[in-house]
């Protein structure tokens, strides 16, 4: 093991006794199939330095090496390649036509080989791949083996990962850290969908396929079928149910073309930016809506990169229901798709980040703006790093487009690797024009961007507006309260302002939103606010619950109840 113990604890999280699914339910629930094999559980994996090859052990797929679940629970040398190795078998009633291997994600780059043969290759740690290996498998037993190469390039995204963790940077992964699983699809076979809603209709385009094709729509009243042709269809909604929040209402339906079925959802939402009274606000279905948020780093004690089961999203999610937030700011990090369907399901709004590259400078980039010198300060970006970035933020929001809940995109954070901000705007914001972009989250600001989005700590909140972008507050607050027996670090703490009892912590948050963002929301029309943040992370000990998830350090029903002066407010000011 890597860890100093007598410096660092190990946490364990209510979710590792969870009788709950674990990591082999289906990993994509907005292309499900019944053809599916998880290849999650136990590999054998080795270490290759040059030419020679060391085995480290078993370990369960899909925690990362580093992570105490994966039964590994050591630090990746740059120097070495991980080598993971399983065998499983497939009976012949299971091929149709194709096969399909999918990794979830795999840190930074992967080269897979099935029996022996090359099957492809993938780089970029955050993103999912597929891989077409029918050619390759045969029936009965098959072996996988995944070679591994993560050198923490920083020319590649790799958010709060840093091989000096501390403070607000964390314990880097590398390696499988997603589901894999195989999945048997006929030769023409849907390979996607995108799907389009206004209040009332839905368009659904599909990749591939036959011509001829039926689409049946559950819902209560029971189902109805529509037959088409080509590629594309709309459905006008009866008496439609719109995606909010408070009702988070999903359609279902199953897709049907020639041997090919899926099933998938909808929702029924919009999101635009609208004026009332010369303020302009984000609007959630054409109404003004306060996006009351917090940041969401994804990060476990015991997985690191994943909750031992997907009920630690499902917790996070619903707890920070619970004390009165219908946002989260998912920073700098991609989760697995079970956690935007879960946003979806439970009517949580996610503000998603694209990942980092670029060497991050603490003069640069954290001290000056700090101090005030927020303008005039970027990065220079190689055509390597130019390109990964770019295709990586466009096959980002082509993974989140069908996710209701995901409603607004941050390009660059703080000025973390910026370069060329105003073209990587346009660029975005022509792929993808139903959401939000937030091209400089914090500070640097440019000339284009939906929205005007500031950072505030250590100082009181002052605002000023924009006439023609909604004023966003997109990290604030950070507030500290360590609570030794549930935290991660015993020697460091890191947070921006110190308190000792749940009481004090609690009473801190609502006199901060009570005395300086109430003002903000009157005065100037702040629609949203993303509080640092939902746990503790390693060093950091700011959040709203302790790293385990044992102990939520603020009083819900204070928090509930700021929560609601916070929405009066806003409904006040924009005459909802």
């Amino acid at each position: 093991m890597s860890r100093d113990m007598k410096r660092f604890n190990t946490l364990t999280t209510p979710f590792e006794n969870s009788s709950a699914e674990g990591w082999e339910v289906y990993p994509r629930p907005q292309l499900k199939r019944d053809s599916y094999i998880s290849l999650c559980g136990t590999w054998s994996l080795f270490s290759r330095v040059g030419d020679t090859e060391t085995a480290i052990g078993d370990i369960c797929v899909p925690f990362a090496p580093e992570s105490r679940l994966s039964g590994i629970e050591r630090t990746k040398e740059y120097c070495e390649k991980y080598i993971y190795r399983k065998s499983f078998f497939i009976d012949g009633s299971f091929v149709k036509g194709k096969v399909l291997l999918h990794f979830g994600a795999v840190d930074q780059i992967a080269r897979v080989f099935v029996n022996g043969k090359d099957a492809g290759e993938h780089t970029g740690g955050y993103l999912p791949f597929t891989l077409d290996v029918g050619s390759l498998i045969c029936e009965g037993e098959n072996h996988l083996s995944v070679e591994v190469t993560d050198t923490l390039d920083t020319e590649l995204a790799y958010g709060k990962q840093r091989k000096d963790r501390g403070g607000m940077w964390y314990t880097p992964i590398s390696g499988i850290w997603q589901a894999v699983w195989l999945e048997s699809v006929p030769e023409n076979y849907i390979k996607s969908l995108k799907i389009t809603t206004s209040l009332d209709s839905v368009t659904i385009c599909c990749d591939g396929g036959k011509e001829e094709k039926a689409l049946t729509l559950h819902t209560e009243s029971g189902d109805t079928e529509y037959k088409f042709f080509g590629s594309t269809i709309t459905l006008n909604i009866d008496s439609p149910k719109n995606w909010t929040p408070e009702a988070p209402y999903l359609y279902y339906f199953t897709l049907t073309d020639g041997e090919d079925t899926v099933d998938s959802y909808f929702a029924l939402r919009t999101v635009t930016v609208e004026k009332r009274d010369g303020i302009p606000y984000i609007c959630l279905n054409n109404k003004p809506c306060f996006f009351h948020g917090l940041l969401d780093q994804g990060y476990y004690p015991d997985g690191i990169y994943l909750p031992a089961t997907p009920e630690g999203y499902k917790w996070d999610i619903l707890t920070m229901k619970e004390l009165g937030f219908n946002m989260l700011r998912k920073h700098i990090k991609i989760e697995p798709e079970i956690f935007y369907y879960y946003c979806d399901l439970y009517g949580m709004i996610v503000f998603q980040d694209m990942v980092n590259s670029g060497k991050y400078h603490y003069v640069l980039d954290t001290v000056l703006p700090t101090i005030g010198m927020k303008k005039g300060i970027t990065h220079k970006a190689t055509k390597k790093r130019r390109e990964h970035f770019e295709a990586d933020s466009k096959n980002t929001a082509d993974l989140l487009y069908n996710h209701p809940c995901v409603c607004y995109y941050t390009i660059f954070n703080e000025g973390w690797g910026q370069y060329d901000a105003d073209r990587i705007y346009r660029l975005l914001k022509a792929w993808d024009s139903t959401r939000i972009w937030d091209t400089t989250s914090g500070w640097f600001a440019k000339k284009e961007s939906d929205v005007k989005s500031e950072h505030i700590y250590f100082r009181k909140i002052k605002l000023s507006p924009s006439p023609e972008r909604p004023l966003v507050l997109s990290e604030f607050g950070g507030y500290s309260l360590k609570i030794s027996e549930h935290s991660f670090n015993n020697t460091d703490n890191y947070g921006y302002k110190t308190f000792h009892t749940k009481n004090s912590l609690t009473e801190g948050i609502r006199d901060l939103y009570i005395s300086e963002i109430v003002p903000e929301i009157k005065k100037n029309g702040l629609c949203a606010t993303v509080l640092t943040q939902i746990s503790d992370v390693e060093d950091e000990t700011n959040g709203l619950c302790t790293y385990d998830r044992k102990v939520v350090k603020v009083d819900p029903t204070v928090m509930k109840n700021t929560a609601k002066e916070l929405y009066s407010a806003f409904e006040e000011k924009t005459g909802k």
